[in-house]
This record gives C-alpha cells, structure tokens and sequence, in this order.
C-alpha cells in the first residue's frame, strides 16, 4: 500500500483529536537521528510531541544493544510502562532500534512484555506507518525487522538542535569486532547516493545549520559499495565546496581504513574540523588481534605522526574497552603507555560488556571485576592529567566556538565546542547559542578550556 494512502488512513483514525507521541532514543548519533526519522513519520501521520510519557498516546523507545546496561535500562523502562498501559489501554508501545535485531530480544519482548504492540528493525523505519495502522485498528502484535536498502530519503525529520543537524552517509558494518554486535544488529554496509548527501547538506546550511555531523559506523568505507562510487575524502572534498559559514565533523574512523588522503584531505578543507575520533580500543597487539581489529599498535601510530608532523594542535580523540576477556596486567600497562604516548585530547572508555551472539561472548573471563573497575580509574586519571596539559597550548590564544548551550556549572555563562571538538565555557547569554563566537582562551581544565568572548 502507498505510504500516502496509510498516512490518510491514519489521520482518518484520529481525526477525533490531537495525539501525543513520546519518543526516546538511547545510544550513538545514528540512532539519535533514526529517532528524528520516526518522528517525522509520525508527524506527517497527525502526532504533536510530549516530553512526558504519562501525556503520551504513542510511546515509542528507539534502544540500543551496544552494552547490557543499555538494554537492562530499556528493559527497566518497558517494565515500568505496564501501569501506564493499565491506565490508559489505547496507549500504543513500540520498540525499535538495535534490541529489536536480535531474535532473542524479540522473543523476550513478546513473551514477557505484552504491553509492547510492535517491534521495528533498524532498517524498517519507514514501516512505522503499517505498523501503527495495525495498532489503530486492533492488532495486538506487528513486528518488521526486515533488512531493507531503502534509506527513508523522502522522510522530513524533525530535528533535535535548530543549528547542529546529523547526516547519516552509510548503515551497517562489515568489519565484525569480536566484542561488537552492531553488524549483526545493522547489517552490511550500505552507502547512501553522493548526490542524496551533498543535496541534503546544502539544504540544511541554507536552513541555517551551522554543524553537520556526517554518520557511519566506519566512514572511511564510504562509497565501497557503490558502483563508481566515490571514497570518502573525495565526499568531505565536495561537502566542503558549499557555500556557507558551517563547519564539517565526522565519526567513526577505522584506524585500518584511515589514509594520508584522508588526512590530507581534512587537513586542506577549511570546512572540515581538524579533528579526528580514531578509535584505537586497546594499546595491545595481542589484544587487538583477540579483537579482530586488523592494524597493529605501531600502524596505529604512523597515522598519529603524520597528523602530529603536519599540524601539532590537531585533536585526536578515541574509544577504549577496559577488561577485555583475559587482559593481563602488561596488556593494560599497554594501553596506558598509548595514550601517554598519544596525548589524547578526550577519550571515551568503557568496561568490556559481553554481547551475546558475538565471538568474544565464547571466551570463558578469568579477569575479576574489581579488577577491571581498578583499571578502569587509573586509565582515567591517567588522562585527566594528559588532558590538562594537553589544553594548556590554547591557553593565551584566540579560538573559534560554536555555542551550544547555557553552562550548568555557572549562572551567566555559556559552553560551546571549538573547530578542535574541545568543550570551551565562557561568560555570555543564552542568545549567543547557535553563532560562531571568537574567545581567547585565558584557562585549561581536564574536560575544557575558560575564556572571555572578544
């Protein structure tokens, strides 16, 4: 049936009133703009949103699988919607993202949480219209989590920020981690059209966008599965030819996919952030192989040199698991000479969670967890104090911001991210957020810079 003709069939079905959607997305950024998708949908079917779930008529939770906390907390949540359910029974529940790719998850869902009326895949957003008709119209349980290559390109997304907008440019991966389940979750690796992108680009700075975050699991894959496709650097090359005061970020890098043209190419965009979030998870070989990674520490590293010899203030950041199973002692120490090595200017650490379906949930863990959360802390003051003195080198010196919101810290001031992805917290008011704003930089902290606005 056309999308239309479903969308009238839905409006028709509450043409009794106004109808209030709650939508809440857990995990990574692609997930944050799958849930603007599907507000989109539910737009164009006749839905206002709510921040209150106790307000809502359709509650919809857009999860993530990435760590067992992240689904427990879903879980927890669903838990608790069984009275809301109870209190209003034409309340409809829908889950979707990552969990609802994992046929475990679904059959969990379906025998334990009855107050779910249907699932939807990663990839099967633009079902959400058949899905909620069934709703509407008295099914007590849908559910699509096909893997489909259509990527909702006519879908208007109702954005979450007025000036930082995500574009996703692929879907899936195909490098299969051990300890990861996104490829299973996502499927393979899907390139969105060079063209779709660049025209949704232009349009979103025409809209006054002054961030465009540029989305993939490893965006250095970009284009491999086009024909005649075009590389990555090759689409950061275009993206950077639009007009318009705007700034271009990106993640993820796969370090093994991460090239000189790469670099070279963000290194000669004046649009695109000298910044690069490469994801090393460990300072080990033997680590990294149990892994599957596929580089080595020290090829890792000859993509750290070449950024540092051609632009010393260019900021890295990075992703580490902590506890890998049967991590030793000397392989940790490996890891924290990395990023002594490294000079990280942020990274984004974790405690290994094992993942069901995944090679590394087969490994047997002899490693205790005190052991682990010990580890845990002294990698963290470890960079604290890396990133101290790593933001020292703005301090006297002029930086470009983007205001991004009110500091929660301090009445009168305001927080933003430089070209370099570095936190920058400053005196002014809340008109400033969402404008290019210059400071000189008169203080470093371990998680920003201070400054005063010239």
């Amino acid at each position: 049936m056309e999308k239309s003709v479903v969308i009238n069939d839905i409006r028709n079905v509450l043409v009794d009133g106004i109808r209030l959607a709650y939508v809440r997305s857990f995990g990574c950024q692609l997930n944050v703009s799958d849930g603007e998708k599907i507000k989109g949908l539910l737009k164009k079917a006749g839905y206002d949103f709510t921040e209150d779930e106790h307000q809502a008529d359709i509650i919809i939770l857009n999860t993530c699988a990435v760590r067992e906390s992240a689904e427990d907390r879903v879980f927890g949540i669903i838990g608790s919607m069984k009275k809301l359910k109870e209190e209003k029974p034409s309340l409809i529940i829908g889950l979707a993202g990552c969990m609802t790719a994992q046929e475990h998850i679904r059959e969990k869902i379906k025998k334990s949480y009855p107050q779910v009326d249907f699932v939807m895949g990663t990839s099967a957003i633009n079902s959400l219209p058949e899905l909620l008709l069934d709703c509407l119209r008295g099914k007590k349980f849908s559910a699509d989590t096909g893997e489909y290559d259509d990527f909702s390109e006519q879908v208007e997304q109702v954005r979450e920020s007025t000036f930082k907008a995500s574009v996703p440019i692929m879907f899936g991966c195909n490098n299969f981690c051990t300890y990861c389940i996104v490829p299973y979750v996502r499927g393979r690796e899907r390139s969105r059209r060079p063209e779709d992108i660049i025209n949704e680009v232009h349009q979103l700075v025409e809209d006054g966008y002054k961030e465009i975050m540029l989305l993939g699991q490893n965006v250095n894959s970009y284009g491999n599965d086009l024909e005649n496709g075009m590389s990555f650097p090759e689409l950061l090359r275009e993206l950077n030819k639009l007009d318009g005061d705007f700034i271009i970020r990106f993640m993820s890098s796969h370090p093994k996919d991460a090239s000189r043209e790469l670099i070279d190419t963000i290194l000669g965009c004046e649009k695109v952030a000298k910044h690069l979030h490469l994801p090393v998870q460990s300072g080990s070989n033997t680590v990294l192989d149990r892994m599957n990674r596929r580089y080595t520490i020290e090829k890792y590293l000859e993509t750290v040199d070449y950024i540092r010899r051609n632009n010393p203030d260019f900021s890295l950041t990075t992703d580490l698991i902590v506890g890998f199973p049967n991590e030793t002692d000397e392989e940790f120490q490996a890891t924290l000479e990395l990023i002594k090595r490294v000079k990280y200017d942020n990274i984004y650490s974790f405690i290994y969670s094992r993942r069901t379906g995944t090679k590394a949930a087969e490994i047997i863990d002899t490693v205790p967890e005190d052991v682990k959360s010990r580890r845990m802390r002294e990698l963290l003051e470890v960079q604290r104090e890396i990133s101290t003195e790593n933001y020292k080198r703005f301090v006297g010196r002029k930086m470009r911001v983007l205001v991004d919101g009110v500091s929660k810290k301090r009445d009168g001031y305001v927080t933003g991210k430089s070209n370099e992805f570095i936190i920058a917290e400053f005196e002014g008011d809340r008109s400033l957020v969402g404008n290019f704003v210059e400071i000189e930089v008169t203080d470093a902290m371990n998680w920003a810079v201070t400054g005063k606005m010239l």
